[in-house]
């Protein structure tokens, strides 16, 4: 269940990352509260050019505006994380996964990786901020910048500070979200990456490959 929850999630990422891009290159501009428009000083903006010719950016052209299909699939994929983590949590749960592999023990007082097939303190406590913070937070902040779900539960906005703050920290979250994934494959590629991305995909890790 981890392994097809980890690539599903990887696949979903990509695509989130991609028309995450796209979306932002149409209003490059961020603001603070419930209101947020051309006209309306930006609390602070990207210093690239929009697909959209209204929107004030300093630059003589737009870029193409590629707003329709990338918001299509950032919501296709949006809702796929969102279910693909509910059972990754679920199964996590049932199977005491977090418990064994990622909730730090007392019992390693140096938090270093017992063998190849551990991670450490610092990494299990990456993990669970990713899994239990950032995922929630970016999900909440994403929903928060739906008129409908406004509607729904406008309090779960308010808390936010507004529809655009919650744009704001969304777009925060999401670049927490893309560091981590470097520095995750970073180590990945560190640790032995085809050993390790093969393990990920059959199960099985070669721990003679990795002592050597």
């Amino acid at each position: 269940m981890v392994r097809i929850t980890h690539w599903i999630t990887a696949l979903c990422f990509a695509a989130l990352l991609l028309s995450g891009i796209e979306i932002v290159i149409s209003h490059p501009r961020f603001y603070w509260g419930e209101t947020g428009t051309v006209l309306t000083p930006p609390l602070f903006q990207l210093p690239i050019p929009s697909s959209r010719k209204l929107v004030p950016t300093g630059y003589a052209y737009v870029l193409p505006d590629q707003n329709g299909w990338s918001r299509a699939l950032h919501f296709e994929a949006a809702w796929i994380v969102v279910l693909t983590g509910v059972l990754y949590v679920i199964a996590g749960l049932v199977t005491k996964h977090f418990q064994q592999h990622l909730v730090p023990t007392k019992t390693d007082p140096s938090w270093r990786a017992n063998d190849a097939t551990s991670y450490n303190g610092p990494q299990r406590l990456a993990y669970l901020f990713v899994i239990f913070v950032l995922f929630p937070l970016v999900i909440w902040t994403g929903l928060a910048m739906s008129l409908a779900f406004e509607a729904a539960c406008s309090t779960c906005v308010v808390v936010l500070g507004g529809r655009q703050s919650a744009r704001t920290i969304h777009f925060f979250v999401a670049a927490a979200l893309l560091l981590f994934l470097c520095v995750h494959v970073v180590q990945v590629w560190r640790a032995g990456f085809w050993n390790r991305t093969g393990a990920m995909i059959t199960g099985r890790l070669n721990i003679r490959k990795e002592s050597a």
